[in-house]
């Protein structure tokens, strides 16, 4: 099926700010003062952001005969001459596996950071993604750049936009992901350049070229990708992918590229073992995910929030998966493609694995909860012993130790648990009526939280406990603290979930008559 072509509303030039005007000119009063011949050219993001009428305060001045810390020391002479203190420069110095193949400066004026960085042209090695640096033309720096968008430059002499590959601004207009030179040869060089290809193809919901597609899917870039490119920069690329605002079209365009296992890597021998099609449930769990979010808008959660839940989304499918580790030990499958394959934080491993096992949790209360006390509540395996109380508190107790859990994240774990509920929405819908769907389970979560928040458990994490552990080893008479004084810690949470209104001594009593009873049974 064709897709009809984009039309995107580019700038014929561009407006730049009051505060931009008086850095330029300050710029070239510069040059003028030390007597120089460079010429100052603003680079990439920044020309294409301003050609689409989007901020950017990201300036990157390209220089063409010196480098960005040499350009800086006149910028400070200038200013000694006039009287004026020098300003502070930082040099970040070549950093490869950080994507940073050269020698940046960077220096505030007029309250803004600007950085420096000579013109360049690259050489590549067969066997690494790190070129060898030197000084080159303007041409030769458009070329070698990512993508023609971000190979734009903005003369600051001429006050006009400068399209070296002769294509950059009709890329631009016409929503295309294009790269300078041919993209075999581009991804070989740098195979890096495939997920940014991805990134801003989503990022701007530019459709990617189908010569670079066909690119991507070639066993050669693939074999790059894994010999070339660090699982931290993956990770970051990944990570920036799921942060933006088209999360579920990079993910896609990995699917569909056939990158899917290459960024996901499983650990080895995973049971239960990766279903056939899982790949394709993956992104349409996170797909569901990122619609309800939408649906439900953005005071549902925050930006974090979102991020976190659109991980656990992807990796539901593997969310009962585990491998072994030392000593036969297992440990959840989403640890290792969190922490291994993509190399994030291990508190994102553990942050997403909790809002998967509160949202199975949730899924096992969502009868009971809106039922209006009318459904028994159901017997739950948790592995954890309730106090004893009335049956009407029994719910009330069990969406506390969820909401505990996970904190403010409860309300992204409850609408994890739609994903599932009533039935597993996964591959099995049609397009307009998994939309009718969403809709409906989006009227379910404002009818759960309602109910919810109705229970008085809203940020039931902070309730201050009615007794401290000092007071609790001194009812249990005990010397020093431990897991039985954590334990009575947690059965007093639940009693003050059942009993809202008990005072400091009722709670003590509670304690001292349910440790009375146990004692008589043991």
């Amino acid at each position: 099926m064709c897709t009809a072509p984009l039309s995107v509303s580019v700038k014929e030039h561009i407006d730049i700010s009051a505060k931009e005007k008086q850095i330029f000119e300050f710029l070239i009063e510069v040059i003028r003062h030390c007597g120089l011949q460079t010429q100052l050219r603003v680079a990439g993001g920044w020309v294409r952001d301003k050609l689409l009428g989007l901020e950017c305060h990201d300036i990157d001045v390209a220089l063409d005969d010196m480098l960005g810390s040499e350009f800086c020391e006149n910028v400070n002479k200038y200013l000694l001459d006039k009287g004026e203190e020098s300003r502070k420069v930082g040099v970040v110095q070549r950093n490869p596996d950080q994507s940073k193949h050269l020698e940046t400066a960077n220096m505030r004026i007029f309250g803004v950071q600007i950085d420096f960085v000579n013109l360049r042209a690259e050489d590549y090695g067969n066997d690494s993604r790190i070129p060898t640096m030197r000084f080159g033309t303007p041409e030769e720096d458009a070329f070698r750049r990512d993508l023609t968008i971000n190979s734009l430059f903005y003369n600051i002499h001429t006050n006009s936009v400068e399209d070296f590959t002769g294509r950059g601004i009709s890329d631009l207009k016409s929503g295309k992901i294009v790269t300078p030179l041919p993209p075999k040869q581009t991804f070989l060089d740098d195979p890096l350049r495939v997920f940014r290809a991805i990134r801003f193809g989503s990022r701007f919901n530019f459709e990617l070229d189908e010569e670079l597609k066909v690119a991507v899917m070639d066993d050669d870039v693939k074999a790059a990708i894994n010999d070339k490119v660090s699982r931290e920069r993956v990770g970051k690329e990944v990570d920036l992918m799921i942060s933006g605002k088209q999360p579920v079209k990079a993910i896609a365009y990995i699917l569909q590229l056939q990158l899917f296992w290459a960024v996901f890597r499983l650990p080895p021998e995973m049971k239960p073992p990766a279903p056939e099609r899982c790949e394709e449930n993956c992104v349409a769990y996170m797909d569901s995910a990122w619609t309800l979010l939408q649906l439900l808008g953005s005071s549902f959660s925050t930006n974090d929030q979102q991020r976190l839940c659109l991980y656990a989304a992807l990796l539901l499918p593997f969310r009962s998966s585990s491998y072994i580790v030392k000593k036969g030990k297992l440990n959840p499958a989403v640890s290792y493609i969190i922490c291994t394959s993509l190399k994030l934080k291990n508190d994102d491993a553990d942050n997403v694995i909790a809002l998967d096992i509160a949202a199975e949790k949730f899924l096992s209360l969502i009868p009971a909860i809106i039922s209006d006390g009318d459904l028994h509540v159901p017997e739950v395996d948790w592995k954890h012993e309730l106090i004893d109380v009335p049956a009407a508190s029994k719910l009330k107790i069990l969406c506390g130790l969820i909401i505990q859990e996970v904190k403010k994240s409860w309300r992204t774990a409850l609408m994890l648990s739609m994903l599932l509920y009533p039935v597993d929405i996964g591959l099995s819908k049609s397009t307009s009526s998994k939309s009718k769907e969403l809709n409906e389970r989006k009227e379910l979560i404002n009818r759960l939280q309602k109910k919810i928040l109705g229970m008085g458990l809203d940020r039931i994490w902070e309730a201050t406990p009615l007794l401290n552990g000092n007071d609790i080893m001194e009812i249990l008479e005990l010397k020093t603290g431990g897991p039985l004084v954590k334990e009575w810690q947690q059965k007093m949470f639940e009693w003050q979930l059942s009993y809202p209104s008990g005072s400091k001594q009722d709670c003590r009593d509670w304690i001292i008559e349910t440790r009375s009873k146990r004692a008589r049974i043991d």
